[in-house]
């Protein structure tokens, strides 16, 4: 015993320079990006872009891209693909509003009927990839002609509006200074107090706990930059809704990919279909739930939409299943299935709403902005291929 705690004891100690190299590149290489793209911008802006109200509306255009890539990369996550996610939104957008305007529906019933839609449309696409073995690249492409086609149809090719002030709230309100920061002080509070428990229960098993000062100074860095967060928006108008409902689908996501059984199986039918279902796991079921809950996420982002438009457009949502996929690959998705995290697919979506802010605010022409951000998804995806290739 006495020799086994010696030789414990010469053991080395990971140097900091050790625990720099096992860093999740990627994540630093979209800390670096965001950081350098702020830079620009402001210097090109002379300022105007890190003011509280830009950045307010910034991160109210992440919120839509955002919520589609949380849902997209589960997607991604099992192996498909799903292209109809713009189109989709479209016409729940469409159809929430003709509900809104035209028949004067509550906004509780709007509400539930958009929702149901999105569960509904994601469930025939995933029935469509599952059960009857169609290619999800073919199923959404489909999907992404024929909604755009219903949109249209269904509206007569007329934009729906203007949408009621009760509908405005899900994507134009605003939460008070304090109920902000009692939000993020509590958030954080649970979040500590989590940690705490699952340091003990480690401990309780005899499983070795990372060393406290580092875990400390993470903490401490999370708190301040999310109480930052929060008072550079109070400064503005305060924390929009959709901000707010961005954070929870990215809390609820990042549980659902990582704490439960569902999600541990989505990474394995992404990382090898055939050994997940010798394992026992129902794969055609689990597909479908996915697909079920993207079309619920779809649905979210559909109301943000045309609460923040104050109407429904036959051309809304047009292209947005690119920017969702480009957010999830700059976020470190594999388009091969089976690699992918919520919280970096979140972050690609802010990356590309800032390169869409920055670039409108300098009046760049629409035609440099898409060859920019058609670069910017070939980069993604050939570095994605290039670390493949080196494992």
């Amino acid at each position: 015993m006495i020799e086994q705690t010696s030789e414990l004891e010469k053991k080395p100690v990971p140097t900091l320079v050790g625990r720099l190299k096992n860093m999740n590149l990627k994540l630093l290489v979209m800390v670096v990006a965001i950081i350098f793209i702020m830079l620009l911008f402001s210097f090109m802006t002379e300022g105007s872009y890190l003011s509280p109200r830009n950045i307010s509306n910034l991160f109210r255009q992440t919120a839509i891209t955002g919520i589609l890539a949380i849902g997209m990369v589960f997607v991604i996550i099992s192996g498909e693909i799903d292209l109809s996610v713009g189109s989709m939104m479209g016409l729940l957008g469409g159809g929430a509003a003709i509900l809104d305007v035209w028949f004067g529906f509550p906004l509780p019933l709007t509400i539930v009927l958009t929702l149901g839609a999105g569960l509904l449309l994601g469930l025939w696409n995933g029935w469509w990839v599952a059960y009857r073995k169609v290619p999800s690249f073919i199923v959404t492409l489909a999907g992404m002609l024929a909604f755009r086609g219903i949109l249209i149809g269904i509206t007569d090719g007329t934009t729906v509006a203007p949408t009621s002030s009760e509908l405005a709230i899900i994507g134009q309100s605003y939460l008070p200074n304090m109920v902000s920061l009692m939000i993020g002080i509590g958030g954080l509070a649970a979040y500590f107090g989590w940690q705490k428990k699952h340091d003990l229960k480690q401990k309780s098993y005899n499983i070795e706990v990372a060393p406290s000062t580092p875990k400390l100074i993470k903490s401490v860095l999370l708190g301040v930059a999310i109480l930052s967060f929060i008072l550079l928006l109070n400064d503005y108008r305060g924390v929009p809704t959709p901000v707010l409902l961005l954070c929870l689908f990215t809390l609820l996501g990042t549980f659902i990919a990582s704490k439960t059984r569902f999600g541990r199986r989505i990474y394995a039918i992404g990382g090898n279909i055939d050994a997940a279902r010798l394992s026992g796991i129902n794969v055609d079921k689990n597909k479908l739930a996915v697909f079920a809950m993207n079309g619920f996420l779809v649905a979210i982002a559909a109301l943000i939409l045309i609460s923040r438009l104050g109407a429904g457009s036959p051309s809304a949502g047009n292209i947005a299943e690119l920017d969702a996929i480009a957010a999830c690959v700059i976020g470190g998705a594999s388009m091969s299935g089976g690699v992918g995290i919520v919280f970096g697919a979140v972050v690609g979506a802010f990356i590309m709403a800032s390169l869409d802010n920055g670039m409108s605010m300098m009046d760049v022409p629409t035609f440099w902005q898409y060859i920019v951000k058609g670069g910017i998804l070939l980069l993604a995806v050939w570095m994605d291929s290039a670390t493949k290739q080196k494992r």
